[in-house]
């Protein structure tokens, strides 16, 4: 069962929420930061990429950049851009994207949960990247931006959630770089309350969608502080972290496409030749080709779009892993054909997520940057899901969500 709890949440008021309001720090860049928070002081950037209040070429990791975003986090308190809710709230967040609403349950997740695997998690994470966000977490003493958590289909939630969409929100904006509707509703009623939790405790699992460092990073944070309390009791706010639940079943997940900078020595005609044993090539002419169904991809060469489909035995169907189109296209195309083995750290393969889509393969093979793309298929959340279940892992950069969360909503202390 899952445990969660409402919390405190310190959030702008109504008149500040799209000055406060932001991207998440890690989808953007230290020069990106500086420029969209401008001469904005009340910017989330300044708490979550605070190397932005430093020279140019500061890095995001010096101990003084730390140092500032709790001076930040302090300052935003001080002004009255961030105020604490008098009582313990969930919160209700929606967003909208091409005429589309998910809607996200903003609650406190049990650290526990994460240790024993009630929360499941489908990527591997990177110490560094995990201490990096531990850090952030222990200066502030603060979960400031969220985790992005998937939850089986409820009825009852989705009814409570709906009933409080038809009243006024608290926020609502559209944000400037995305163009997405963004909605925030506080649900401070102990019987609504109530029942949120109680059907969260009937839950056998949450899946992490997105933000699996995030989620170590605040687990491990909490972990370490209820070591560090001789006098523990288990219902400290550091057992709990900060996440947005979405309904499983609401959430879209976007094709993680593959660009790579040369053939491993062969001519376009030998890579060719070399793909027709795992696959059915079809030329599908110089128009931008995406793919229609799982097993099959698109390549994009010297102008071409191709249609390569998986033939029969080239993968397992039983195997939540060997099903997925991100492990065929490594086996049979990255690892066999161009010899590109570890994802993570080769020079030779770029990624390219999200919105940006064919075009942007197209673009970069075509400047002379790339020398081929490979576009896929989208996982499926429920695919997500059953692999989460198995306790397995997913190949990197197997999946991309959109619409991210927005920063600067609401805040989680951990005291």
């Amino acid at each position: 069962m899952a445990t969660i709890k409402p919390f405190r949440g310190i959030r702008p008021p109504k008149e500040y929420v799209e000055k406060v309001e932001s991207r998440p720090y890690d989808v953007l860049e230290s020069d990106e930061a500086r420029a969209e928070a401008g001469d904005n002081e009340m910017s989330l950037y300044h708490i979550i990429k605070p190397e932005i209040d430093f020279p140019e070429g500061t890095s995001e990791y010096d101990p003084r950049v730390y140092e500032k975003a709790a001076e930040n986090f302090q300052k935003f308190q001080d002004r009255g851009w961030l105020v604490q809710d008098d009582k313990e709230n969930y919160y209700i967040y929606a967003q909208t994207m091409n005429g589309k609403t998910q809607y996200g349950l903003v609650i406190g997740a049990y650290v526990d949960d994460y240790m024993n695997g009630t929360i499941k998690k489908h990527e591997l994470t990177r110490r560094d990247k995990e201490e990096d966000r531990m850090k952030h977490v222990r200066v502030n003493n603060a979960n400031i931006e969220p985790v992005f958590f998937a939850y089986p289909d409820n009825e009852v939630l989705d009814k409570l959630i709906m009933r409080y969409a038809a009243t006024e929100p608290e926020y609502d904006f559209i944000a400037p770089i995305d163009g997405f509707g963004h909605k925030f509703w506080v649900v401070s009623d102990e019987e609504d309350i109530k029942t949120i939790t109680e059907e969260f405790r009937k839950m056998p699992a949450l899946y992490i969608a997105d933000g699996h460092h995030r989620s170590a990073a605040a687990a491990l944070v909490g972990a370490e502080k209820a070591k560090q309390n001789p006098n523990h009791r288990g219902d400290e706010e550091y057992n709990y972290f900060m996440a947005v639940a979405f309904q499983a079943s609401q959430l879209t997940v976007l094709d993680y496409n593959r660009v790579v900078k040369d053939l491993n020595g062969l001519t376009s005609g030998q890579f060719l030749d070399a793909l027709r044993k795992n696959f059915i090539v079809e030329d599908k002419g110089t128009d931008i080709y995406k793919p229609a169904r799982l097993h099959e991809f698109s390549l994009y060469l010297d102008g071409h779009w191709y249609a390569l489909t998986a033939k029969e035995g080239t993968y397992d169907n039983t195997d939540p892993i060997g099903v997925l189109d991100v492990d065929i296209s490594s086996r049979l195309i990255l690892d066999e054909i161009l010899q590109i083995g570890d994802l993570r750290s080769s020079k030779r393969i770029d990624f390219v997520g999200g919105l940006r889509g064919l075009i942007e393969l197209k673009r970069r093979v075509d400047s002379g940057e790339m020398r081929a793309a490979l576009a896929l298929y989208p996982v499926s959340m429920q695919q997500i899901m059953d692999i989460a279940d198995s306790g397995k892992i997913m190949p990197p950069k197997a999946t991309w969500f959109e619409p991210k969360l927005r920063s600067g909503l609401v805040i989680h202390k951990l005291v």
